[in-house]
């Protein structure tokens, strides 16, 4: 079969080739929250062994105080995403899902790489 029939709001159906469609994964609350509390964790850590904040505005925030700073900038992306599933746009949550995934991934090997050079 060369293309799928989609049907849209008023009804018409379009062709859509097979190869053009893709499958995107269903956008997850629960991974979202998982990956900000592992992002304010491993930020915390970070901070304590001397690290500094790469984003600019989560930096001016941590001027607060660094758990409050968290917190408010973690307060902006829960509003994000609520505002992207508001509006029907599922794949925004998935692509900060992905982001805060790379998040904190670099903020664990800012981690280990401290832990390493201080056992040198």
């Amino acid at each position: 079969m060369e293309g799928d029939l989609i049907p849209f709001e008023n009804e018409m159906a379009v062709m859509i080739p097979f190869q053009l469609r893709r499958n995107f994964p269903a956008p997850s609350m629960s991974v979202f929250f998982a990956l900000q509390a592992l992002d304010v964790l491993t930020t915390l850590i970070g901070l304590q062994m001397g690290a500094h904040e790469a984003s600019f505005f989560v930096g001016r925030l941590l001027a607060i105080g660094p758990v409050t700073g968290l917190l408010i900038s973690k307060c902006f992306a829960v509003i994000l995403a609520a505002a992207a599933l508001a509006f029907h746009r599922p794949r925004v949550v998935v692509f900060l899902n992905y982001w805060f995934v790379a998040v904190v991934g670099w903020n664990l090997f800012t981690i280990f790489s401290s832990l390493w050079w201080l056992r040198r």
